[in-house]
């Protein structure tokens, strides 16, 4: 399932523009999760974690940046408190820095449009 995720993440970055909802990534990716049920849902959250922890560590821009809660601004806690580990700052610094997320965004988003990138690490 996670390396679903990631070719999901990683395809919609190249594709397509902003963030995509938990449910639509459940949805797209036919992951098969329901997210009413909290055990699932932290499963999901787990497994991006792990997604982004990974990427980080190879030096690529965390994937989970993507994902969001539908209808919210941005992202939660657990997002930031994930930056915080992977040693980007404090995270209710980067919470509250407006540029942080979006900064994130736009270089996951470069990372994988460019081509030499997306055939070496997709």
């Amino acid at each position: 399932m996670i390396g679903r995720i990631r070719t999901y993440l990683i395809r919609y970055s190249r594709q397509q523009s902003g963030t995509v909802s938990y449910l639509t990534l459940v949805q797209e990716a036919e992951l098969g999760l329901n997210l009413e049920i909290s055990h699932e849902k932290s499963r999901l959250n787990e497994m991006l974690a792990e997604i982004s922890m990974t990427e980080h560590e190879e030096g690529r821009p965390p994937l989970s940046c993507l994902v969001k809660v539908q209808g919210s601004k941005g992202q939660g806690d657990n997002f930031y408190k994930l930056c915080e580990k992977m040693g980007m700052g404090e995270w209710r610094t980067l919470k509250q820095n407006e540029d942080f997320l979006k900064d994130l965004i736009g270089t996951c988003r470069e990372f994988w449009r460019d081509e030499t990138n997306f055939q070496k690490f997709s």
